[in-house]
């Protein structure tokens, strides 16, 4: 099926926030494979930990998780900044990941055999 590049739907909005409630959801019960779901294979992943800067690949995502588990208490709110019909930006506010920690998230996205998937993560993480 091919993707109808001139229109842009209250649905296609809906989808987005779909496939980001998928990474929420992946998070707050530490699966990784769920996590595996949201994201493009080859996507990407930048922001500081600190005094670091965790760059490249998104299995650092699944080591983090892997690492820290599951977040139950994890508080979240979800934002699209922008969407066409094939891309879109979402902001991702979290509170109390599995390490207690409170990061704001932008995820690019881009829709692929009608179906949306993250290619990159850029986060910031708060000091507390």
């Amino acid at each position: 099926m091919s993707v109808n590049k001139n229109i842009n739907t209250v649905q296609d909005y809906e989808d987005v926030l779909v496939a980001m409630e998928g990474y929420v959801h992946g998070l707050k019960t530490g699966n990784v494979a769920e996590l595996k779901k949201t994201f493009h294979q080859d996507a990407i992943m930048y922001g500081h930990l600190g005094n670091d800067l965790s760059q490249g690949s998104i299995d650092n995502l699944y080591t983090y998780v892997e690492k820290f588990g599951a977040a139950p208490n994890i508080k979240t709110n979800l934002t699209v900044l922008h969407k066409t019909p094939t891309t879109a930006v979402v902001r991702i506010e979290m509170e109390h990941d599995a390490a207690d920690e409170d990061f704001t998230d932008y995820h690019s996205l881009i829709k692929i055999n009608d179906e949306w998937k993250v290619i990159a993560k850029l986060f910031h993480l708060y000091t507390k």
